[in-house]
């Protein structure tokens, strides 16, 4: 029988990546549901738009009667679950999307995914993993002298995102305990990289600067983040599926603390260097806009873990793998273009105006 996974959230910026490195590297069928919202796009997956072991559904996780159909049709072993909305500040502005699909979407996948382990052979039952793709932000914020958050580090969210995050968590560790189901969990920290949506940090950043256009910093641009290369994230996801142990969370972290202004200054230098300067260093274009609500001061991540057990690690350096986005970026103009349409303008007009 051939072996089918069913990855939701599958055409966004983790998700797409996720699934090209796996068709790459393994000869499984790939069932993938994503709900296309702004932050998903086809066009992350045309290298594979022609290979029949990706099949693409457009649908919610939240429709029961189409996951439950895709689950009877396709009887995947494994189940990777990206499928979230993960921006702050939008969760800031208005949390009901956030509560809709983080946290009934990942109920209503968990009910199908129950039911449909629950008519497996008790081999196929053993076999079978669901993989909840979580985040740092469940943890709050750190001090700039406190340890970085471990897997037992208690929850204290404290954005709208985080605690919709922090809630989908919870029922998967419950539906382990309570039901038996095969679950893994895995909190990352900030990831980067190609096919992110340009309302994050580091590709408006480098979008911006490539345009000669203001450069927003949220505060004093002070806030630490622990920085993780998309590929390295989708090969621990790899790991954690293939050798972790159900019913464990496993963090993923880059081991590379930077505060804000220094990613936006180092962007600075690499599009200057890449792109050719137009008179003065871009880092003239720095500008600092009003602080985020409530925003955290530092996350950062104890991947001890996954390192000890596992044996993951991430291959890139922040220096190496921001330049290669910084570079992907300036050479794929057409797909910026086709992300970044009026609805995104008129969101980073709103949002970070001064």
């Amino acid at each position: 029988m051939e072996n089918t996974i069913l990855v939701t959230g599958g055409a966004g910026f983790i998700g797409s990546n996720f699934i090209l490195q796996r068709m790459e590297r393994e000869s499984d069928s790939v069932v993938n549901l994503d709900k296309l919202t702004y932050a998903g796009h086809l066009r992350n997956l045309e290298a594979i738009a022609n290979d029949r072991r990706h099949e693409f559904v457009h649908g919610d996780i939240a429709d029961r009667g189409l996951v439950r159909g895709l689950l009877e049709r396709r009887r995947p072993q494994a189940i990777v679950h990206f499928a979230a909305e993960s921006h702050v500040d939008r969760s800031i502005r208005g949390p009901d999307d956030f509560i809709r699909t983080n946290v009934d979407g990942t109920f209503a996948l968990l009910e199908e995914v129950r039911t449909y382990w629950g008519g497996l052979t008790e081999q196929e039952r053993a076999d079978f993993r669901f993989l909840h793709v979580s985040t740092d932000e469940v943890f709050g914020s750190l001090d700039p002298e406190d340890p970085a958050f471990s897997e037992t580090t208690p929850y204290a969210p404290n954005s709208p995102y985080a605690a919709s995050k922090a809630a989908s968590d919870h029922f998967v560790r419950a539906y382990h305990h309570t039901y038996g189901l095969p679950v893994l969990t895995t909190n990352c920290s900030n990831n980067y990289g190609r096919f992110q949506f340009p309302e994050k940090l580091i590709p408006l950043v480098i979008l911006n600067a490539r345009a000669g256009k203001p450069l927003p910093v949220y505060g004093d641009g002070q806030n630490v983040r622990d920085w993780l290369y998309v590929e390295d994230h989708c090969e621990a996801i790899a790991t954690v599926l293939t050798r972790g142990r159900v019913g464990q969370t496993y963090n993923i972290g880059g081991w590379n603390e930077k505060r804000n202004i220094d990613i936006v200054e180092i962007i600075c230098d690499i599009v200057d260097e890449m792109a050719g300067r137009r008179g003065s260093s871009r880092r003239g274009l720095i500008t600092f806009v009003k602080d985020r609500p409530g925003h955290d001061r530092r996350y950062a991540m104890d991947a001890n873990k996954i390192e000890r057990e596992l044996g993951w690690r991430p291959l890139e350096t922040f220096e190496s793998g921001i330049r290669k986005t910084v570079r992907w970026y300036l050479e794929n103009e057409e797909w910026v273009r086709d992300v970044t349409s009026g609805s995104y303008r008129q969101w980073i007009e709103t949002h970070y105006s001064s």
